[in-house]
């Protein structure tokens, strides 16, 4: 529907995973999107993503590895003090240390476990699992 891209872009990449596809194509592209797989890179949910320039918002080809259960948006997005990680890591993820949650903080966009260790809130954006 492009009304909300980060939610399109992880729809995307959740029927991709369910159909069992190794690779699917999200568009248009953000600088947020571009961020947010960037974290699911480096917590092994993503093999390698790539940006494609094409004229009309760019694209991003994104490898999947078939690790994801479960990716999407939290809304509304919930403001979170670093105390509160722990509560949301309960409400959405399904146990305790499987699972991401993805926040947009002070220092970047990030993973709970890092926000956890700089001692940063912020607002939540999604889970994946």
């Amino acid at each position: 529907m492009k009304h909300d891209p980060l939610n399109d872009a992880l729809s995307k990449i959740n029927n991709a995973e369910d159909s069992g596809k190794i690779d699917c194509n999200i568009s248009p592209a953000s600088k947020l999107i571009g961020r947010v797989l960037k974290v699911m890179q480096e917590n092994d949910y993503l093999e390698k993503f790539e940006y494609i320039e094409d004229g009309r918002g760019g694209e991003y080809i994104v490898k999947l590895k078939g690790n994801i259960n479960k990716c999407k948006v939290v809304k509304p997005r919930w403001s979170l003090k670093s105390g509160q990680i722990e509560e949301y890591e309960a409400r959405y993820l399904p146990a305790q240390g499987f699972g991401v949650l993805i926040l947009t903080t002070n220092k970047g966009v990030l993973s709970h476990v890092e926000a956890k260790e700089n001692g940063v809130g912020g607002k939540l954006l999604a889970y994946v699992y």
